[in-house]
């Protein structure tokens, strides 16, 4: 019986030994995969923050560009309608110039006007002697002129202007056939 009793004895110790050995082992793995999941599931949180963060400073970059482009298109929009409104003004010098070619304060008074036009963007359109553009002209009367290449501008009944790129007010024309 001793020796079974030893037998067991052995074998339970040993069992034991083996347990030990092997429940070391066994354990750090465990406490490392913890870890292991700890700092994985800490890294995607930190790329999901970092992704928001990224996210909200293009949009802010995008509202303030937008922002920008607004405030841009409501001064224009603001310029071409004082342009407008000028445009009246701009025909009474032109019709009293007509009238009297040689008045030297009707001569400086359009020269100013035409000098702060440009200042501003505000450009005549040419016509006379162009051919016809239905973008920038507007033809009131077609004549019959020998001498004249068919679709050119014979005369300007009143001036058109653009500002910048956008046609203000289309020249009123009279066209050869």
């Amino acid at each position: 019986m001793g020796k079974v009793m030893d037998d067991k004895e052995i074998k339970v110790d040993s069992v034991s030994l083996d347990e030990v050995a092997n429940e070391t082992p066994a354990t750090e793995p465990v406490m490392e995969k913890t870890e292991n999941t700890e700092i994985e599931k800490l890294n995607l949180q930190i790329a999901e923050l970092n992704d928001k963060y990224l996210r909200v400073a293009a949009e802010l970059e995008n509202t303030r560009r937008r922002a920008a482009i607004d405030a841009d298109a409501a001064a224009r929009n603001r310029a071409m309608s004082v342009a407008r409104n000028f445009l009246p003004v701009m025909d009474a010098v032109t019709a009293a110039l007509q009238q009297n070619p040689d008045d030297t304060g009707i001569l400086a008074m359009s020269r100013a006007i035409d000098a702060a036009c440009a200042n501003v963007g505000m450009v005549k359109i040419e016509t006379v002697g162009q051919k016809l553009n239905p973008q920038f002209h507007n033809a009131i009367q077609v004549i019959e002129k020998a001498d004249t290449e068919s679709n050119t501008i014979v005369e300007e009944m009143q001036a058109g202007y653009m500002f910048g790129d956008t046609v203000l007010r289309p020249a009123m024309v009279i066209v050869a056939k």
